[in-house]
């Protein structure tokens, strides 16, 4: 069963690094605020759609209704769908789940959004009577989870490590790699940002939190620090012994995005906004999961199982795309399959543009779609790690 994306029905926010100008939004709101007005443009009626999932992965107020909270504020009030948390995997598990509801005839036409926001995260207070004095226990969602994994009893960047160990991978191969990818990011600002252009506002109007007005503009991602060779090789590793600096990892960042989907390649022409583009068909997906601390290799499982389920090998695959929260991670998946890692993430990558969790994933297949477009067509595989090492992978063909 393939499932299809109307060439065009999708958008990103631009990502701004967190305690920036996307801060003070609350992410449910925020991105029923985006989704509303970027159908709109793009001339799509809320009333095609018979399903709906959203993707979160940090608690914001009132978040306990979830999907049917966020369609009834973009005025769809009588439609639904699950609310999905999978970590950085969410919007893969997003695409995943779309199919899967498609090839049980459950749905005909999707609306995919995730939004979410690591500034200001929530503080959480959970009672246990059970403790010294009825003392409950208490977690920073974000920053405790970054730094403690509850299964691998590590931080992240301990997994990184672990990984670059595994495949012999120096501080410098990192480094060389993120003035690469520095470098592919500045493709997409070429032109007057011509190629992120294709999926998102010129100028980006950043209501306040009530939604009432425009506080400021963006024209384009906030927070990116451009960097070279010279000035990374005066970094330390963050870790005694170790190879990753600062340089080599992404930053937490606010945004959101969205993508519509559908069963039919005939619909999909007949939502897609753009007359006479090509057909955009999700082919599979897969999963995997590590070995305890080592969440960078995951996606080199979940990218080999949806090869596998597409009976398809990695020399047929066109666009490579990756979530790269570590620079490791493409060193290590390159390394795996063989492939060169600079061809990988042309225009972009979460490793630069940073990491607002849910969305991350979308605006990376997002991205993908638009340069198998400029291409002239092909296969392209994009896969990512997530907490509790495991990843995720979508193969997608644009013809």
């Amino acid at each position: 069963m393939h499932a299809y994306i109307p060439y065009g029905a999708y958008w990103s926010t631009p990502f701004a690094r967190w305690q920036g100008s996307l801060s003070h939004l609350h992410s449910m709101k925020f991105a029923a605020h985006v989704a509303k007005g970027a159908l709109a443009d793009r001339r799509i009626d809320l009333g095609v759609f018979d399903f709906a999932t959203y993707g979160i992965t940090m608690h914001q107020h009132r978040s306990f209704n979830g999907t049917p909270w966020v369609t009834a504020m973009m005025g769809a009030e009588r439609l639904t769908g699950p609310t999905i948390s999978q970590v950085c995997a969410t919007s893969a598990r997003l695409v995943a789940t779309a199919m899967g509801e498609m090839a049980l005839g459950n749905a005909q036409v999707a609306l995919l959004m995730s939004g979410d926001r690591t500034s200001n995260a929530a503080h959480i207070y959970y009672p246990e009577p059970g403790n010294p004095g009825g003392t409950g226990d208490s977690e920073a969602l974000m920053f405790d989870n970054f730094m403690n994994d509850p299964f691998a009893k590590c931080a992240m960047v301990d997994t990184a490590e672990n990984v670059a160990q595994r495949f012999g991978i120096t501080t410098e191969e990192q480094h060389d790699l993120v003035a690469v990818r520095h470098e592919q990011y500045q493709a997409a600002l070429a032109d007057d940002r011509a190629f992120q252009k294709r999926f998102m506002d010129a100028e980006f109007a950043v209501p306040d939190s009530k939604f009432r007005k425009t506080v400021k503009t963006l024209q384009g991602d906030e927070g990116v620090y451009p960097t070279t060779r010279e000035k990374m090789a005066g970094l330390k590793p963050m870790r005694e012994g170790g190879t990753v600096t600062y340089a080599g990892q992404t930053h937490p960042a606010d945004g959101n995005c969205g993508i519509v989907m559908v069963a039919d390649e005939g619909r999909a022409r007949e939502l897609s906004p753009v007359s006479g583009g090509p057909t955009v068909r999700v082919i599979a997906t897969g999963q995997g999961r590590e070995e305890k601390a080592f969440m960078p290799a995951a996606p080199i499982l979940a990218a080999k199982q949806a090869l596998d389920r597409a009976g398809m090998t990695m020399d047929q695959v066109d666009v490579f795309k990756s979530h790269n929260p570590f620079a490791v991670n493409d060193i290590a998946f390159a390394r795996a399959y063989g492939l060169d890692w600079r061809t990988m993430n042309n225009y972009g990558c979460s490793l630069i543009w940073g990491h607002p969790q849910g969305p991350t994933g979308m605006r990376a297949i997002i991205e993908m779609i638009e340069e198998l477009e400029i291409r002239g067509g092909g296969v392209g595989l994009f896969q990512g790690c997530a907490a509790g090492d495991s990843g995720m992978a979508v193969l997608i063909d644009v013809r």
